[in-house]
């Protein structure tokens, strides 16, 4: 069951009705001001860090769902509604929402009055822009007012939902009715004391009134469903002091048979400099300069339309870096559009505000920033490289790290704790990836605090050289390096033994004395060390490369030996050196984890040929196929099988889950790619490509009732197959599963992935398609590359470069401003 469609040409996501299964979202913004809006309008904006500059509110668990956003109320002659559907819920003639890139776009008409609203970002703007426009459809003159709604925050969003004995006395507003663009009211909270920051809402017109008290607009015993002002026709004109600060505009509209009027609505963040926060002596009038220059850039609709097409011009540059056109157009929307647009948003928000994370309780992780870079190092790659020294200053001087920092201050914190054991080498991953596609090794030479404290700073190679001897010098009894709190599994946690309810399993004192280890960390270490040493080679350190190959080696053996169960990797050891992930556990037999990782980092591989005698006794091909025959389900590899049914103490919140969630048994999409990776170095395509689109949007698009998220983002879990709600997904847009699967689609599937000195083409993709072509922009220079694809299990491609056949898989970097041809033959 579909509840809208892709419309590819536009790049947008069009949603027909309202009432899809839960609330389906878009991000506005990409720079510092930021905004979150459902298809109904839906949602909240922030400056930054949606903790600590939060400029309007939204309450999550909310009855209904989804209440609480910038709405439009339409007054047509007594009959009062919203474009957006919610909150009113009037029944509408005509609803659309388009979500598209960086922008989304409400239409609803009712009784001969449509009404469309677009919202949006400007590039190089901490606002965000509504440019509505009001048509009257029917065959009679119409007036109509709208009525303007945000509800602001006290810029603290975790204070603001918490300490009321102070918020509710101390809003405050100013108004401008008669602004130099228009009407403007002027947010301005704390702004006496200790902040220079206030946000303004306006129109480009002369507004008939305004209204800042929320329980006068809305009554005291209404909801925003029923609010008072506007049903009433009128605004009040009522000042806020104390209780709850809201801006809302009157604006009347009249309008001829078929004519069109736009207006322009602003939501905006502004900050003075401490000598410059008030224009009067007393200190009692906000300085409103910038305020009037922000509203000044959009007082015309012209100017609002150049914006707009800026950020859509801003999206198909951003996007050109990698392009794919095959005979699969779910598999081109996908790798074209939408996943690198999710990528985009996990660069901005990590884990921090979506409809499932609050924007409170996370800030920016160290692993998931990592690894979110992965998938977004080919779109922006100086700012791939800001984010690397970011992450690296919240390091410790051991080499291990804070597990988060805060997006505003860029200072890590412990407010989820620290001690997560694998985080240190996904640091080395982001540098590598870095390295190889942008050739700029003179990051490795930054000087870069540890522990955010500059009086300890070395160079980035330093603290990746402390990433890697952290695992070196943190190994358990089996040779395995020690997981401390967890791995990337932050449930795993072989080490807490909390009894006590409600206590925080990433936070708690984790038991001393424990000789937990991780067999996933020892495939990660094989896998990105290997990586350590050959940058460190690169930097002339010979010596330093060949060491650290002498303890690769030694991991990898020691995975193959104590990480083996006998059809697939163990998971761990726990507290007392028992393994978990074993055949024989009567739960918890298998982990998807280590049998992608391993793969990956070629543990266990001896053949790639899947013809070939040899490959079946492999161990590789052994976990692999435990992996699909045990973990698989419609729906995607579930995390662990059979799940856990009791909780047990030593291994902590895995077991809290019911069977079938999260991390007890759900389909975690973010280490489905491991195994759909390890597929393709095996040569096995055709198996990979079938697990890539059993978790992609997409390709789920048709049973949206039961997956019930957008079908055009990734989510972090789908319930697996012993959940009673098998095949439902949760928490989307902000998961690792978008850079892991652009990285498994762009650079294993399709094949194309940069290397240190030149790209490699290496498509595995089984017979589903048999012709594509890869534009793929890398280091100035372009590369067009053709693929006839057999499909054969184990084939390599073989390679024509502007028309000379070369050896092996590698297409060296050319000059900047080159066109290369490539032509591979599978």
């Amino acid at each position: 069951m579909r509840f809208g469609h892709f419309d590819d040409a536009a790049r947008e996501y069009v949603i027909t009705t309202p009432l899809t299964p839960y609330p389906w979202i878009n991000y506005l913004g990409s720079e510092e001001f930021f905004s979150l809006i459902s298809h109904q309008a839906g949602g909240y904006s922030f400056y930054r860090d949606a903790r600590m500059r939060r400029l309007t509110r939204y309450r999550y668990n909310n009855v209904p769902t989804d209440v609480g956003g910038r709405y439009l109320y339409v007054n047509d002659g007594g009959d009062v509604w919203t474009p957006s559907y919610l909150p009113v819920k009037a029944e509408l003639d005509h609803f659309e929402t388009r979500h598209g890139l960086g922008y989304t776009r409400i239409t609803g008409e009712r009784r001969g009055v449509r009404v469309e609203s677009l919202f949006f970002v400007p590039r190089g703007e901490n606002a965000e822009i509504q440019r509505v426009t009001v048509t009257n459809t029917s065959d009679a003159a119409k007036q109509v007012t709208l009525f303007s709604f945000v509800e602001f925050a006290l810029w603290n969003a975790l204070d603001d939902q918490t300490n009321y004995q102070r918020n509710l006395s101390i809003g405050e507003v100013e108004v401008e009715l008669d602004s130099p663009h228009g009407s403007a009211i002027y947010h301005k909270t704390e702004y006496r004391e200790r902040r220079n920051h206030f946000a303004v809402h306006a129109v480009n017109t002369r507004a008939a009134g305004f209204d800042t008290d929320r329980q006068t607009f809305t009554g005291e015993y209404n909801g925003l469903h029923e609010p008072q002002v506007p049903l009433a026709g009128a605004s009040t004109n009522t000042v806020a002091s104390g209780w709850y600060p809201i801006g809302s505009l009157s604006v009347p509209v009249e309008l001829a048979p078929g004519e069109s009027r736009t207006l322009t609505f602003v939501l905006g963040y502004l900050e003075n400099p401490d000598d410059a926060k008030w224009a009067d002596d007393a200190h009692q009038v906000v300085n409103k300069a910038p305020a009037h220059e922000l509203l000044g850039r959009f007082a015309t609709t012209e100017q609002v339309d150049a914006a707009f097409d800026a950020l859509r011009d801003s999206w198909s540059e951003l996007l050109s870096a990698y392009t794919v056109q095959s005979t699969d157009p779910k598999l081109d929307r996908m790798v074209n559009i939408w996943n690198q647009y999710q990528c985009m948003v996990t660069f901005n928000m990590s884990r921090s505000a979506s409809y499932f994370e609050t924007g409170i309780g996370r800030g920016m992780g160290f692993r998931d920033s990592a690894q979110d870079l992965l998938g977004f190092v080919h779109l922006v790659p100086e700012r791939a490289r800001e984010r690397i020294l970011d992450i690296a200053a919240t390091q410790f001087p051991d080499g291990s790290a804070y597990h988060q920092y805060q997006p505003l201050t860029k200072r890590g914190n412990l407010d989820v704790g620290s001690g997560f054991n694998d985080d240190p080498m996904w640091l080395v991953a982001a540098v590598a990836a870095y390295l190889k596609e942008t050739g700029d090794f003179s990051i490795l030479d930054e000087k870069v605090a540890f522990d955010n404290d500059d009086a300890l700073a070395d160079s980035l190679f330093e603290h990746l050289t402390r990433s890697f001897q952290y695992t070196v010098t943190h190994k358990g009894p089996h040779g395995l390096p020690l997981i401390g709190r967890a791995d990337w599994n932050d449930c795993l946690n072989l080490n807490c033994f909390s009894t006590t309810p409600g206590e925080s399993f990433q936070t708690t004192e984790n038991q001393a004395g424990g000789v937990a280890e991780s067999v996933f960390i020892g495939a990660q270490f094989v896998l990105y060390g290997a990586e350590y040493a050959a940058i460190a080679e690169r930097r002339g350190l010979a010596d330093v490369a060949a060491a650290a190959r002498e303890e690769v080696a030694a991991m990898k053996a020691t995975v193959e030996d104590a990480g083996w169960d006998g059809r697939w990797f163990r998971r761990a050891y726990d507290y007392y050196g028992t393994p978990i992930g074993t055949d024989e556990d009567t739960e918890g037999k298998i982990f998807i984890e280590p049998q992608g990782v391993a793969v990956m980092a070629g543990i266990g591989v001896t053949s790639t040929d899947p013809t070939a005698p040899e490959f079946a006794a492999s161990k590789a091909a052994q976990a692999l196929d435990a992996t699909g025959k045990l973990l698989g389900c419609e729906h995607g590899l579930v995390i662990v099988y059979p799940a856990y049914t009791t909780y047990r103490l030593n291994m902590g919140e895995i077991t809290t889950y019911p069977p079938g969630y999260k991390e007890n048994g759900g389909i975690f999409c973010h280490n489905n790619p491991w195994v759909i990776i390890g597929e393709t170095v095996l040569g096995r395509g055709d198996r990979a490509f079938d697990y890539y689109k059993r978790i992609t949007p997409a390709y789920r698009e048709d049973i949206s009732e039961v997956h019930r998220l957008e079908p055009y983002v990734y989510a972090q879990m789908i319930a697996g197959k012993e959940a009673p709600r098998m095949g439902e997904a949760k928490n989307s847009f902000l998961t690792g599963t978008a850079a892991w699967t652009f990285v498994a689609a762009s650079q294993y599937l399709l094949g194309v992935r940069p290397d240190y000195e030149g790209l490699v083409v290496d498509p595995q993709l089984g017979p589903d398609v048999p012709e594509f072509t890869v534009t793929r922009k890398a280091r100035g220079a372009t590369y067009v590359i053709t693929v006839k694809n057999s499909g054969t299990p184990g084939a390599r491609a073989r390679l024509t470069v502007d028309g000379e056949a070369v050896e092996g898989r590698l297409v060296p970097y050319a000059p900047a401003g080159t066109t290369v041809q490539v032509t591979a033959e599978i």
